[in-house]
């Protein structure tokens, strides 16, 4: 018989942050896929999880390495998909827990490309994105009105596409703004936005840090940290 595969959005941080259909699924789960970004790392995922998960489940750390090689990353997806099709096949219902929502820049949904290849059941649980929680946190709207909103990868490859998005849009959100602090920085200072953005790191956590602050954002930021610009300012 075979068993069921669940992609699981655990939102922003917050372990209450979680929506109920997530946890009635986690409770009942055998398997948890928790992705890493290198072996034995651990996963920030599992330890805001861990609280709905019943004690005797089967955890598979999965690495996935911050890479923008595209052939090795394939083939890593698809080393990884085949571990979790072995799973499901052997009759487990086995969830793959992502931080945020699942569709929205995560491991998991760059995953489903190779895992709808595979003849097993999926289900996909939406969760919290990491801006929504910023912006609850902070009691603010993202947009509002006939405002414009733009949420955008920070790469290094893509320089005036990022600069011309913030140029245009109303409201922007930066996600992976670790990855080029010195081209945002240059960006702020160009549009004249230093004092219309928050930088949020590791939102929802024990360790979490708003800032508006330029110094901050020339700090080596964490990975887990989201940029939100606003032109017509923060109320």
């Amino acid at each position: 018989m075979k068993g069921k595969l669940y992609g699981i959005g655990i939102g922003p941080g917050d372990p209450d942050l979680i929506t109920i259909k997530a946890v009635n699924t986690l409770k009942v789960v055998d398997t948890i896929v928790s992705p890493e970004s290198s072996k034995n790392k651990g996963s920030v995922a599992y330890e805001i999880a861990k609280k709905y998960l019943r004690s005797d489940i089967k955890i598979i750390y999965l690495t996935f390495p911050m890479s923008y090689e595209e052939e090795e990353l394939k083939l890593i997806w698809e080393k990884n998909a085949n571990i979790i099709e072995s799973e499901v096949n052997d009759g487990k219902v086995v969830a793959f827990i992502t931080l945020g929502d699942p569709t929205i820049y995560s491991t998991y949904s760059y995953m489903l490309e190779h895992l709808k290849k595979k003849n097993i059941e999926i289900e996909t649980i939406p969760g919290i994105p990491s801006f929504c929680g910023i912006s609850s946190r902070l009691n603010m709207s993202l947009s509002s009105g006939d405002e414009t909103i733009a949420i955008i990868p920070v790469t290094n490859e893509y320089s005036d596409f990022i600069f011309n998005s913030i140029k245009d849009f109303d409201n922007i959100v930066l996600m992976k703004p670790s990855a080029n602090t010195t081209l945002i920085l240059e960006i702020l200072e160009s549009l004249d936005l230093t004092e219309k953005f928050i930088l949020a790191q590791k939102i929802g956590t024990k360790e979490e840090k708003i800032s508006n602050k330029l110094n901050d954002i020339k700090k080596n930021i964490p990975y887990l940290s989201s940029i939100i610009i606003k032109k017509k300012g923060f109320n």
